[in-house]
């Protein structure tokens, strides 16, 4: 099958970037973006990454490293993230998880149907990777052979209380009256400073795509995240092989930048743990010492580790043939 050309992206020639246009909401015009990187040796396989909260796509490391599998590595800043981003959105704002089914169906339609990959893997990181399993759960798509979850959010971090019912039931009837209210918290800057190379990071991304002091929480889109939450631990159910990567430790006491260079500051570890299970059937959790929040943006070590981990998880319950199986590859 021939690919449809796209676009040069901001992350240099390598990369295309594709606008879907999506139904206007009640802030007006609602796009997504689509970002592409083809393998040298191509192996008709294909990976479909969503980022997390206040975030998008700048991972070329982690692109590559697929492509140099033979992977065809796709990314999808959602709706008000990133690429996707207007003047007139609320950013990131959404009442419902569900809202972004609509843009991951185009994208998947555009990797299976246009492109022709007959296997994908779905990828994600924190918040996408509580949205990407819901989505499989409602969506059951036949080309899913495997998920990667990146510390997803799969649960709220903090005192006991505030995982009770009486939050749940506060934040569900504030969101409903006061959906665009703040959430009052404090912002920590010490993780993005960390990584961003102008504060001495490693990592060079767009610091209005990804603020340095992460963007205003609203009650709505909380209200959104606690439903999420509720799906996940009734069960989703998932048969395909999953991998759940976090780090082997979270701190959230006086930060420095050795703490936020080698823990979780966002969320805890011990329920990304807890709730890894309620995924599906077919579930391997593990736990990287030393690794952040992002554990593919952990430092070069680590990420040799991460990695390590990733591949022999692959060769394992996904790359390995079935018996009698043909090689998968795209027409």
């Amino acid at each position: 099958m021939s690919l449809v050309p796209l676009q040069a992206d901001v992350l240099g020639p390598e990369f295309e970037a594709e606008t879907i246009s999506l139904p206007p909401d009640a802030e007006g015009a609602v796009v997504a973006t689509l970002v592409r990187l083809r393998p040298a040796r191509p192996n008709g396989r294909a990976v479909l990454h969503v980022h997390g909260f206040a975030d998008y796509f700048f991972h070329t490391e982690y692109a590559q490293w697929w492509a140099d599998r033979g992977y065809t590595f796709y990314a999808l800043d959602l709706r008000k993230y990133g690429r996707s981003l207007r003047d007139h959105q609320t950013p990131h704002y959404v009442a419902d998880l569900g809202e972004y089914f609509a843009e991951i169906d185009l994208a998947w339609w555009r990797i299976t149907h246009r492109d022709g990959h007959r296997a994908v893997i779905a990828s994600a990181h924190s918040t996408g990777g509580l949205t990407v399993p819901l989505w499989v759960r409602e969506r059951r798509p036949a080309e899913l052979a495997a998920m990667v979850l990146n510390s997803p959010w799969f649960d709220m971090h903090g005192a006991a209380w505030l995982r009770g019912p009486a939050t749940r039931l506060a934040i569900e009837r504030l969101g409903r009256r006061r959906p665009m209210q703040e959430v009052p918290r404090r912002i920590r800057t010490v993780y993005g400073r960390s990584l961003h190379r102008e504060y001495g990071g490693e990592w060079d991304y767009d610091l209005t795509w990804k603020p340095i002091e992460s963007r205003p929480v609203h009650v709505g889109w909380l209200r959104a995240v606690r439903r999420g939450h509720a799906l996940l631990h009734a069960g989703l159910d998932i048969d395909r092989p999953t991998l759940v990567l976090s780090s082997a430790r979270s701190f959230f006491g006086e930060q420095t930048e050795e703490t936020a260079a080698t823990h979780d500051i966002v969320l805890d570890v011990e329920q990304i743990r807890r709730w890894a299970s309620s995924v599906g059937r077919h579930v391997t959790s593990v736990a990287i010492e030393g690794a952040v929040h992002d554990v593919v943006l952990s430092r070069p070590g680590i990420r040799t580790r991460v990695y390590d981990v990733l591949g022999t998880w692959l060769e394992a319950w996904v790359e390995k043939p079935e018996p009698g199986a043909g090689d998968g590859r795209a027409d």
